[in-house]
């Protein structure tokens, strides 16, 4: 809560002379101060983190800007909320903005099993100000996402998302501009221009996605003449924004979010900063912008890692509590061990992914595995692996799918998997990379569009392109999605009515322990770009 003194302060009132008083006028900066997140997958709780793996893009590897550098438990809603609590008295909390990113309450047991609501209601206690939509956050269709903002106490917006019927931004107008001390601060939501691509066409029915870019270049112009700060809060990844602001001019800050980066210190495109905090609520990010006079003077950031021991919030601990209680027996189910740590990458061959795909080959005496590279999910660590732990990775009710393709199509599946990680438009990626299992090949980034995939053998054989070959995957890459619009073109395709998280389930309880595999059958040369 705000104090009497912090209040005086703020304002000038302990000056000792009108002189001093109208020299800290000119002289003095307003700070605002903006929180940001972004990427909750449904994430509440802490998780352990190693330096490697945590999630699929936070703590990679191959990413060494986002590796975790200790060891121990982050993450999680009582931290956040003690974090964001402990800024506010410290900034004056009529000064601070909380803003969320998306991708916030799907992707988690929990999640599921409230259809979203446990994530909004510990979001309206922290008292977040406003949230762009995510490509994640229409998991449970846009009849739930209505009701979910009728629940919330701030606004989730998507200027680039669009009912068909009325052309008008889903949920409503997708700015705000909020009065901070005697400064107005504009904030300009948009969403992820290929949540089509990602999600059941079920899901989205009824809405169009489109350019973040040619949303903004509408908005910015009448913006930039209202506000003293222009924000745009975005689900896009790293790669559009910087696009975004080599393209608009005008805008300030990017908050961004989708990709999973670790933004900090902020990057700067064309004057304009973009910052990002990570994902999984591992880290709160934290903007300060010094006006004087109603010019931007400076702009600073940090990122607060959100380890377990530094953070502790009694009444945020008591709702999660409170919330978890029906479903605890549910969530809290020991289902088998893991023999050792077993994490996702997403645009590198995966070992959990692999995991999955062996044992849906091994059910289904299929040829090859196919699934679809996917961005969430926390690595499943060595020892009792609960139910909730393994839906952090297969958290959607999607159905084990066989089918038969030619040797072409899955040449040509292959080859759409390295357009999505490269293409020269970042408004054209989607998606990771594919996940195969039973099968071995070569993606190589340095030869041209298509002739990218090379060296393919099933059961040790090279691929024959008239060849049919039966294949295993799931309902949801049956619907083409990351753009896999060959997989529609499938013959006998038989979906039965067997969930894949069901079916890891029972193999982890049927178990004695379970291994990461080795992860070997594809060989990758070169990054892309």
């Amino acid at each position: 809560m705000r104090t009497i003194f912090l209040s005086l302060l703020l304002t000038g009132w302990f000056c000792p002379s009108s002189e001093a008083e109208e020299k800290d006028e000119t002289s003095h900066p307003t700070v605002v101060t903006i929180l940001h997140t972004c990427d909750f997958h449904g994430r509440h709780l802490p998780f352990v983190v190693v330096p490697r793996d945590a999630t699929s893009q936070t703590g990679n590897p191959q990413q060494p800007d986002n590796r975790f550098q200790g060891e121990g438990r982050i993450g999680g809603f009582e931290a956040l909320a003690a974090a964001v609590e402990r800024i506010r008295k410290k900034r004056g909390e009529q000064n601070v903005l909380l803003l969320h990113a998306g991708d916030t309450f799907s992707d988690d047991l929990l999640g599921n099993l409230t259809q979203g609501e446990a994530v909004i209601r510990m979001m309206n206690a922290v008292t977040y100000d406003y949230m762009a939509l995510g490509n994640h956050d229409f998991d449970y269709g846009i009849k739930q996402t209505r009701h979910l903002q009728e629940l919330a106490t701030f606004p989730m917006r998507g200027a680039n998302i669009v009912e068909e019927e009325t052309l008008e931004p889903f949920l409503g107008q997708s700015f705000k501009i909020f009065q901070v001390d005697d400064l107005k601060v504009a904030v300009l939501a948009l969403g992820y221009h290929n949540t089509h691509q990602t999600t059941a066409p079920k899901n989205v029915h009824g809405l169009r996605f489109t350019s973040g870019i040619e949303a903004a270049r509408r908005y910015i112009p009448k913006l930039r003449r209202e506000a003293d700060v222009v924000v745009i809060l975005s689900h896009q990844g790293t790669a559009v924004d910087k696009l975004l602001a080599e393209e608009v001019d005008g805008i300030d800050l990017i908050v961004g979010g989708h990709s999973h980066d670790r933004l900090h210190p902020a990057i700067t495109v064309n004057e304009t900063k973009i910052v990002q905090a990570m994902s999984d609520t591992a880290a709160l990010g934290e903007v300060r912008i010094s006006l004087v006079e109603g010019k931007i003077t400076k702009i600073e950031d940090e990122l607060h890692l959100l380890w377990e021991r530094d953070f502790s919030n009694q009444s945020m601990a008591m709702l999660i509590s409170h919330l978890r209680q029906p479903h605890r027996e549910k969530l809290e189910e020991v289902i088998g061990t893991a023999k050792n740590s077993i994490h996702r990458q997403y645009k590198y061959e995966s070992p959990f992914d692999v995991l999955v795909a062996d044992l849906l080959r091994q059910q289904t005496k299929a040829d090859v595995a196919l699934l679809p590279g996917v961005g969430y999910g926390v690595t499943l660590p060595q020892g009792k692996v609960t139910r909730e732990d393994l839906y952090t990775l297969l958290p959607h009710p999607v159905k084990l799918a066989t089918f038969r393709l030619k040797g072409r199509q899955i040449q040509n599946l292959l080859e759409q998997s390295a357009t999505n990680l490269s293409a020269e438009n970042p408004l054209d990626r989607v998606g990771g990379l594919i996940q195969t299992s039973g099968m071995t090949w070569t993606i190589d980034f340095t030869r041209t569009k298509g002739n990218r995939i090379r060296d393919v053998r099933i059961k040790g054989l090279p691929l024959r392109m008239n060849k049919s070959y039966r294949v295993v995957s799931h309902s949801g890459m049956l619907n083409g999605i990351h753009r896999y619009g060959e997989i529609r073109k499938a013959e006998e395709v038989h979906i039965r009515d067997e969930k894949i998280v069901d079916l890891v389930e029972h193999q982890f309880q049927r178990s004695e322990s379970i291994s990461a595999p080795q992860t070997s059958q594809i060989k990758r040369i070169a990054n892309p770009g």
